[in-house]
């Protein structure tokens, strides 16, 4: 049980302000500066609605609601999020601002000496989990690990070698121009780990990392992690003592955890429910825009969907507005492109699509695709225009969001069938080329520039490319862009992909996300990422 009158001093630096994925989280760091981030937010514990926490005890313990179930504590090839974002075991070498600017973490210092050679000054104060000095040893030791084991973050790194010049200095050639480098060494998955996390044969045991939080159990069966202060953390004091994470897949269920006193804090509740669940004595919601999108990939090897005009009327038929407005209430709202308009490399001039069920008429009667019976579902050559979409129950908004459109398509003369499903059936749909529609929320600045989600997406073999979307001068803007160092052009060549991407539909965009942060009262000084 919690000491009602011992106050709780938040050290968090993500936080469950959004979740992977897909999946699947935000991204963040910090300065000189990762203390800034981590020591700026207070939360009191002195109130009599303190509740009792399962597993709590009287020590400065803070349990949170996680939104996904925790299957690995692996940050290379399981959850590279949740173990630096949410638990904050390990660390990145580079941060990020809130504009996406790039700040120093782990390194202190990058210099891009030519084309293809960066160099890394590394911090020299500061110490591993097991009381190991960090040197530029356990970081060649890191990234070498991510590359031979992370085919997708390798992807972007494009690492040809590492150079250890000293303790504290290393040099990085790439195997061409890679502008992104550092941003791409602020995505979770790169934190850097000591080599005593792997035994003696080379296998995983446990993240042993240099954050503010280290690992002191996690539970194999009922899969909840805890994580204890770091009393040598580089950063300054860590003011709790201890957290617990517990993953809480349905929204339903993490609302009832932070009404019943189950959790002290927790995100995405049913969006329905934020109004009321705020309203309750020693309960707080917060509401926040996120750089994260919700996204419809078509599966374009299926014969309607290869053709642009079914995939622009599908778009037109949505009414973005009326789903933000009545089926998010308000957490999220319309958008256009892939990245929200306030960050600096995005397509300003595009537009969400407004609904115009005419024109979604004009183009799908233009396929061929009329209603030839008169039961409401358009039909060609004896075959109705029908769809599966798939979607998860994880984030509050998708289920609605599914059936919404289901209702809005339908207007359209398109036949929406949809399905809930557990991410284990989804991935093994997907894998076999069994769906036709995918409703999910993905993130957009886990590397802070457009190349990451513009490649991943929409080149040809993109590794996100679920689609199987393939346009030739996609993939050669992106290639040229990719090679652009002066970022004012590089955004330009960006702009015009996403302005094809627009036209052409093979994923469509349908609203920006927003994250609702529900929380006990004595949880103070919180700050979203």
């Amino acid at each position: 049980m919690k000491n009602k009158n011992f106050p709780l001093i938040i050290l968090l630096i993500i936080l469950l302000t959004c979740a992977i994925l897909t999946t699947s989280g935000c991204s963040s760091t910090e300065e000189s500066g990762a203390k800034d981030a981590v020591s700026g937010m207070e939360v009191n514990s002195g109130s009599d609605d303190a509740s009792q926490i399962e597993g709590g005890s009287e020590n400065n313990t803070l349990v949170l609601g996680e939104m996904w179930n925790i299957e690995s504590i692996d940050p290379i090839n399981g959850d590279g999020t949740l173990v630096c974002e949410k638990a904050a075991i390990t660390e990145t070498l580079v941060g990020a601002n809130d504009d996406f600017s790039l700040k120093p973490g782990l390194a202190t210092s990058w210099e891009q000496l030519d084309e293809n050679t960066w160099e890394f000054k590394l911090r020299n104060n500061v110490t591993f989990h097991d009381g190991s000095k960090m040197t530029a040893e356990d970081v060649n030791f890191t990234l070498e690990k991510v590359i031979s084991e992370n085919a997708k973050v390798a992807s972007m790194l494009k690492i040809d070698s590492i150079e250890i010049v000293d303790n504290y200095t290393l040099k990085i050639k790439t195997k061409e121009i890679n502008p992104i480098l550092p941003g791409v060494l602020h995505y979770p998955d790169t934190a850097i780990i000591s080599p005593s996390s792997y035994n003696e044969n080379g296998e995983f045991v446990k993240p042993v990392g240099t954050g503010p939080y280290k690992l002191e159990s996690f539970d194999e069966q009922t899969r909840v992690l805890t994580v204890v202060k770091n009393d040598n953390w580089w950063g300054g004091e860590v003011g709790l003592d201890k957290m617990i994470l517990k993953g809480i897949p349905d929204p339903n269920t993490r609302a009832m955890a932070i009404e019943n006193g189950e959790v002290d804090f927790t995100v995405d509740v049913p969006y329905s429910e934020t109004d009321r669940i705020d309203a309750i004595d020693g309960i707080n919601v917060e509401k926040y825009k996120t750089p994260r999108v919700y996204k419809l990939d078509l599966n374009l090897k299926h014969e309607p969907l290869e053709d642009v005009r079914v995939r622009q009327a599908m778009s037109y038929a949505i009414d973005r507005s009326d789903i933000a407005e009545n089926v998010l209430y308000n957490v999220g709202e319309a958008a256009a492109g892939p990245f929200l308009p306030t960050m600096v490399w995005a397509n300003k001039s595009l537009k969400p699509y407004s609904q115009d069920l005419e024109k979604a008429d004009e183009l799908l009667t233009a396929a061929g695709w009329v209603d030839t019976d008169g039961d409401g579902i358009r039909d060609k050559d004896g075959q109705p225009l029908k769809f599966n979409l798939m979607t998860y129950s994880a984030r509050p908004g998708l289920p609605p969001m599914a059936e919404a459109m289901a209702a809005q398509l339908r207007e359209a003369g398109i036949g929406i069938e949809t399905e809930v499903l557990e991410m284990g059936s989804i991935d093994d749909r997907r894998e076999s080329g069994d769906w036709d529609l995918y409703l999910a929320a993905y993130n957009i600045a886990m590397v802070p520039d457009p190349e990451y989600i513009l490649t991943n997406w929409y080149m040809t073999n993109g590794t996100d490319n679920n689609a199987g979307y393939s346009n030739p001068k996609v993939d050669s803007l992106i290639t040229e862009a990719r090679k652009i160092t002066n970022m004012s052009e590089r955004y330009k060549k960006f702009n015009e992909v996403e302005a094809i991407a627009y036209d052409e539909q093979p994923m469509i965009i349908v609203a920006y996300y927003g994250c609702a942060i529900v929380k006990k009262d004595y949880v103070k000084g919180y700050v979203f990422d």
